[in-house]
């Protein structure tokens, strides 16, 4: 009754407590008893936790013998994705990213402590679990085998390919609004939502850096931990993580270019516009200035008493207003 308890008291925070024998899932322990299987050979518990409680954590911390920085590290989300030793098992930090219904990426975190017998996952901000990773791994008996670093390798490389698979979305969203964007119209929603994405590509290519940082550490440090035959693995799940960043500031650099091209476009059209106008303004002026002078009610002026002064003002100044027509019509400003 006393087990049932202390189970039913983290029901929120333990997504999942399993025991792997031989590779062969056995049964689901309690957090009590992880010490005790820790001791046996050939098994390793893999832990899968959801914003667990500091109380919690810390009993975690006795089970496991896990370093109290790395404990306060795995308490607080928003940590700088990273892999840190601490004694005989390893801290690691990576980001997760999911791509919403709203064409919005979503950020989150999961934490590792990673020994020789045990796996812990700590998940923050995604409600998404690892159930069905879990299911995959769990059908490769000789990989799970060896141990959790099988296990730690599902995990990443389901986790860099969800940015994988936001980069093609995102890619397929930029060729329909670059599309948009070769237009002489000022567009001040498109000029938004290029600001944004590009945001978002940079958040993302700052979550996959770091993951081409953690394979090789894994794989060159860790060899108690990391098989042999699993390294390949993991240099694979580096090079997807490089493909991503790579792709990310491509598609940085192409939203940067299609938004100075949209805004030379629309400064070239209203440069046009403003020679348009300048050019009817020069036009414009010369039957200002002829017929103000109209205006000064001077006796003397002369051809107020011609029969012909009126024609051959209106002619004459019709006559001068086509010529400059014609001249910034060939000069390209009409």
């Amino acid at each position: 009754m006393e087990k049932q308890e202390r189970t039913d008291n983290h029901a929120d925070e333990i997504v999942n407590c399993v025991v792997y024998r031989h590779g062969e899932r056995q049964e689901h322990v309690d957090v009590a008893e992880i010490s005790d299987i820790l001791k046996e050979d050939k098994s390793f518990v893999w832990l899968g936790l959801y914003q667990p409680e500091p109380a919690f954590m810390q009993k975690l911390q006795e089970e496991f013998g896990l370093h109290e920085l790395a404990i306060e590290d795995a308490l607080l989300a928003h940590q700088r994705p990273k892999i840190e030793q601490y004694g005989e098992s390893v801290f690691i930090v990576v980001k997760t990213a999911y791509m919403q219904a709203q064409q919005h990426i979503t950020f989150g975190e999961t934490h590792f402590f990673l020994g020789k017998n045990f796996l812990i996952t700590v998940r923050h901000g995604s409600r998404e679990g690892y159930a069905a990773i879990r299911e995959k791994a769990e059908k490769n008996h000789a990989m799970l085998s060896q141990g959790p670093g099988y296990a730690l390798y599902c995990i990443l490389d389901f986790i860099v390919d969800n940015y994988s698979k936001i980069t093609q979305t995102l890619s397929e969203r930029i060729g329909n609004l670059e599309d948009g964007m070769f237009s002489t119209r000022f567009d001040n929603h498109a000029l938004e939502q290029v600001y944004h994405l590009r945001r978002q590509l940079l958040a993302l290519r700052n979550a996959a850096m770091p993951v081409t940082e953690i394979c090789p550490q894994l794989v060159r440090f860790h060899e108690d931990i990391i098989p042999k035959n699993l390294r390949a693995y993991l240099r694979d799940v580096q090079d997807h993580a490089h493909h991503v960043m790579i792709d990310a500031e491509d598609m940085r650099e192409t939203l940067a270019s299609a938004m100075q091209v949209n805004l030379a476009l629309v400064s070239v059209q209203q440069s046009e516009v403003n020679k348009k106008l300048a050019g009817w303004g020069a036009i414009l002026i010369v039957p200002t200035i002829v017929f103000s002078m109209y205006g000064m009610n001077f006796s003397d002026m002369p051809e107020l008493h011609s029969h012909f002064g009126y024609p051959v003002a209106l002619g004459s100044t019709l006559l001068i207003c086509c010529i400059m027509w014609w001249r910034l019509k060939r000069a390209g400003w009409l």
